[in-house]
């Protein structure tokens, strides 16, 4: 076992505060790692105060992870020490299912194992995540960082990042596409950046006017004031696809009434019940799907991080010492960051 130093929630209620554990020593396919970056994600603030009531403590968030490998198993044939790798939102699945075999891990079959909050499969011991100085992980699931990519920018890409390519690309964004984009947080600016990137014109869908210049500035074609009933009725029937990254409840009505026939409207952000309830109607009379999609599998990821170095993509971030997490997650729920935290490791030795 290797000690590791780490900032842990040991409780629903309290703050994150420092915290000591040991991390396993590297397996034959193991791929130890020192944490250079590690983004800061809401379902971190999900999991650290239980919100969705399966959190155990102490708990160790963190699923956006750059650094430099330090040790590998015998096993290990990617990578040798010095590489600079990544990890995301999953370290394990039982590779053998049908989603494992087709490289969705993120859909396995038997459920994956998450960076954080997880029972390991082989010993039982709950995953810690990458607010901490060092990880340890299967090769499978390591990544390669390209060169060019600025690490600290290019965290988030494996959540934030992935969560928006996954579904753009598995229903087949191309150029001459219209896609809307509701939201403009770390998702949001994401799905802007990476559509365009795949030659799409790009509607932002925004609440206020406040971010229709921010909006603009990330690459968007056009902004929607989506609370505008004028702005909103001009592009009645307009969109080919609808990226949803908005994670709190609101109305699809509205936006399902801006598809095309065959339209298709992706939720990526809400995992709660849906309110309020959809008019059936704005499906069944122009044939168009509401679909969901959850981060992206281990080939797509990699897939997306090589994407984002050919076409200089990485996350609008805002770096901070781990000491400040607390008042990073107070900030986050204010909606107060542009567009992602990302912790400077160095700051765990101080």
């Amino acid at each position: 076992m290797s000690a590791t130093r780490a900032y842990a929630a040991q409780a629903s209620d309290q703050p994150l505060t420092p915290f000591n554990f040991e991390r396993r020593q590297p397996r034959p396919d193991d791929v130890a790692i020192e944490i250079l970056y590690c983004g800061v994600c809401h379902s971190d603030l999900h999991f650290a105060r239980n919100d969705w009531g399966f959190s155990q403590y102490p708990l160790v968030p963190g699923h956006e992870i750059v650094g430099r490998v330090t040790s590998v198993g015998d096993d290990v044939s990617q990578f040798k020490v010095g590489d600079m790798v990544g990890v995301g939102c999953m370290v394990d699945s039982c590779r053998h299912c049908q989603a494992c075999a087709e490289g969705v891990e993120q859909y396995c079959l038997e459920g994956m194992t998450m960076t954080y909050g997880s029972p390991d499969r082989q010993d039982g011991t709950m995953t810690q995540g990458g607010y901490s100085d060092s990880v340890v992980v299967s090769e499978h699931f390591v990544l390669r960082m390209p060169e060019g990519l600025d690490p600290a920018a290019a965290a988030p890409i494996l959540c934030a990042g992935i969560t928006t390519y996954s579904p753009l690309v598995h229903y087949g964004v191309k150029p001459g596409h219209k896609v809307g984009v509701i939201g403009m947080g770390g998702l949001g600016h994401m799905g802007v950046k990476l559509a365009k990137a795949l030659g799409a014109e790009v509607t932002v869908f925004t609440r206020t006017e406040a971010k229709v210049e921010e909006a603009r500035r990330q690459g968007a074609d056009h902004v929607v004031v989506s609370g505008d009933d004028a702005q909103m009725e001009a592009v009645a029937e307009t969109y080919d696809f609808m990226l949803d990254t908005v994670p709190v409840q609101h109305d699809l009505n509205p936006y399902l009434a801006t598809l095309k026939y065959d339209g298709i409207h992706i939720m990526v952000g809400l995992v709660e019940p849906i309110e309020p309830a959809i008019q059936g109607a704005n499906l069944v009379f122009k044939r168009r799907v509401l679909a969901g999609s959850l981060i992206g599998g281990i080939p797509e990821t990699q897939e997306l991080l090589d994407f984002c170095a050919e076409h200089n993509i990485t996350c609008d971030i805002e770096t901070i010492n781990i000491q400040d997490i607390n008042t990073a997650y107070e900030r986050m729920e204010k909606g107060d960051v542009r567009y992602r935290f990302v912790i400077d490791m160095a700051s765990l030795k101080d």
